[in-house]
């Protein structure tokens, strides 16, 4: 059955023990996926990068997610989220592994497009905490277990400069310590592939091949046709925008942080890595009160009031990342960042809150495509710090416009809402609805 709330202190059930297990591989992925960004500058160093090549870079670890994304949404749908997520954490631990084995700006760009890959790992977190918990708590538990994960982006950037440090402590000189310091992160991720293998299941009743042995229909978008009406959907695309506006700039900022602070405000690797891990540490509560504000909203509001709180809070984004664009002095950049992080984050969490109530039967679809657009996001974004002729603060000044643009789009799914879902009151009849296929499905 279904989890029908979030017992943190719990870990016997599987609902509980595959959100903790899926939120701390989540956290760990972000060590393989950006421990190379605090690392830059020294990099940028030992191999003579331009700023159009570390443009380039950053394109490149966002960019073949996109597909990864797409590509282990539908696996989840076809072959369940435990082996999607143990594919994906022993095939990734290895350009991780061997980044370091990079000695020019060709293969380093390589190593980092199939790094780029483990970013997958958000579409399977979400699917699996989506087929585990009940829809008086899914996005809750979708938002939770997304933001301790991409809490990992954060402290990565604090963390990994300190492992940098510690090997050049042990008497490495930068372009081996940089190089060693990303072995760490990489055998982490292969341990996790193990661990998820032999501790999680698929769904609350059991893995996706034993229901096939037990004749038992699994009721996920396996089909063409459900494929096809998740693709056809306007909301779809308009949640693929707005993923884009968020998460999107976020993993933008994970990459550029350390980078910005050192270049405009001076500050050493370890100052600026802390800063800029600040950022990411915001994720221990905020995409969560995401998720808690969406299903709160929903329950008196039905699917419109999930809409509304992600548009508010998109344009609060926006207009926070003009803000930091314009700050000249190190403590007010500081506040005005983790303002606009605040909002951000939170626009995550109220993005996978809509999610679920999209298209049930074809759950990992959805979830793929909105996860992509989350990287599609980041590749234009990063399009912008490729340019030698515009400053770093000019192009989030252009992207804190273009996510106030994307806050108004997001709204426009107040008139696409579907009235089936606004007429059940989940307040009222939680009881009822949750566990129940029938009353679930008018859900979406």
């Amino acid at each position: 059955m279904k989890a029908t709330k979030i017992s943190l202190l719990e870990f016997k059930s599987v609902p509980m023990r595959t959100f903790h297990i899926t939120w701390i591989t989540f956290f760990i992925c972000f060590f393989g996926w950006f421990g190379i960004a605090p690392l830059m500058p020294v990099v940028r160093e030992d191999l003579s990068l331009t700023k159009g090549q570390i443009g380039n870079i950053i394109i490149a670890s966002v960019a073949i997610t996109i597909f990864a994304r797409l590509f282990f949404g539908w696996l989840c749908d076809r072959i369940g989220p435990r082996i999607s997520y143990t594919i994906l954490l022993l095939v990734g631990s290895l350009p991780v592994m061997f980044i370091g084995l990079s000695n020019s700006y060709e293969t380093f760009l390589l190593f980092r497009l199939a790094i780029g890959a483990i970013g997958a790992s958000f579409v399977i977190t979400q699917y699996h905490t989506s087929v585990m918990f009940a829809p008086n708590v899914v996005g809750t538990a979708n938002a939770t277990a997304a933001g301790w994960g991409n809490m990992g982006g954060g402290v990565t950037l604090m963390i990994m400069p300190l492992v940098f440090a510690a090997f050049v402590g042990l008497g490495y000189v930068n372009e081996q310590a940089w190089r060693y310091s990303m072995v760490l992160p990489g055998m982490a991720l292969f341990v996790m592939g193990l661990v998820y293998y032999f501790y999680t299941q698929d769904t609350a009743d059991g893995n996706f091949k034993e229901k096939h042995k037990n004749n038992l229909a699994r009721k996920s978008g396996n089909s063409k046709g459900n494929i096809l009406s998740a693709c056809k959907d306007y909301r779809v695309w308009v949640l693929f925008l707005a993923y884009g506006a968020c998460f999107g700039i976020e993993i933008t900022i994970d990459n550029i942080a350390t980078l910005y602070f050192v270049d405009n405000f001076g500050l050493g690797l370890k100052e600026a890595g802390i800063i800029a891990g600040t950022f990411g540490m915001m994720n221990i509560f905020a995409r969560a009160l995401g998720g808690i504000f969406g299903d709160n909203a929903g329950k008196k509001w039905g699917l419109r009031g999930r809409v509304i709180v992600l548009g508010v809070f998109l344009l609060l984004e926006g207009l926070g990342i003009i803000l930091f664009s314009a700050m000249d002095t190190l403590t007010w950049a500081i506040v005005t960042m983790l303002v606009f992080a605040l909002f951000l984050k939170m626009s995550n969490g109220a993005t996978y809150s809509v999610v679920p109530f999209i298209n049930h039967k074809a759950m990992g679809v959805v979830s793929g495509i909105v996860g992509a657009g989350g990287n599609v996001g980041a590749v234009l974004a990063g399009f912008l710090f490729t340019s030698e002729s515009i400053t770093y603060r000019e192009s989030l000044f252009t992207i804190g416009i273009a996510v106030t643009l994307v806050s108004f789009v997001a709204l426009t799914l107040v008139f696409y809402s579907n009235t089936r879902a606004e007429s059940i009151n989940l307040k009222d009849k939680t009881k009822s609805v949750v566990n129940n296929p029938v009353l679930e499905e008018a859900l979406v």
